[in-house]
């Protein structure tokens, strides 16, 4: 029997309108197979989470360039908490320093990658869960 296919949206929240790094993520998650919804940019922590939801999807992640880190992704995980909804996984990627990286993870963000990271360790980490 096969593996469930892993469905896995992609976002960039907030104002950062850097979108280049997503995209490039979104083409290889698919080309590797996976179901990719792109949100896009300027997404709301509620727009993610309503789009998580809706979409069934197994893992959501988060682009952030902005610096907004620290706030984004700890109000997405409790946005998918209350709504029941705390087996989807995030994961995510940008500027983050180090030691934002470690509380971030220690908070439940399954992973964070940063610059220089290669699509397949993604993909692979997806593919792992």
């Amino acid at each position: 029997m096969s593996e469930k296919t892993k469905r896995v949206l992609v976002a960039k929240p907030g104002l950062d309108g850097h979108d280049r790094g997503a995209k490039v993520v979104a083409r290889a998650l698919r080309d590797a197979g996976m179901e990719v919804i792109y949100l896009g940019l300027h997404q709301t922590p509620e727009q993610i989470v309503r789009a998580a939801i809706d979409e069934d999807v197994d893992v959501i992640g988060l682009s952030i360039l902005s610096g907004a880190h620290m706030t984004v992704f700890p109000k997405v995980l409790g946005m998918l908490r209350e709504r029941g909804a705390g087996d989807i996984v995030l994961i995510g990627g940008g500027i983050i320093p180090e030691g934002d990286v470690a509380e971030l993870e220690s908070q439940g963000v399954a992973k964070l990658f940063t610059p220089g990271a290669a699509t397949t360790d993604i993909v692979d980490f997806i593919r792992s869960m």
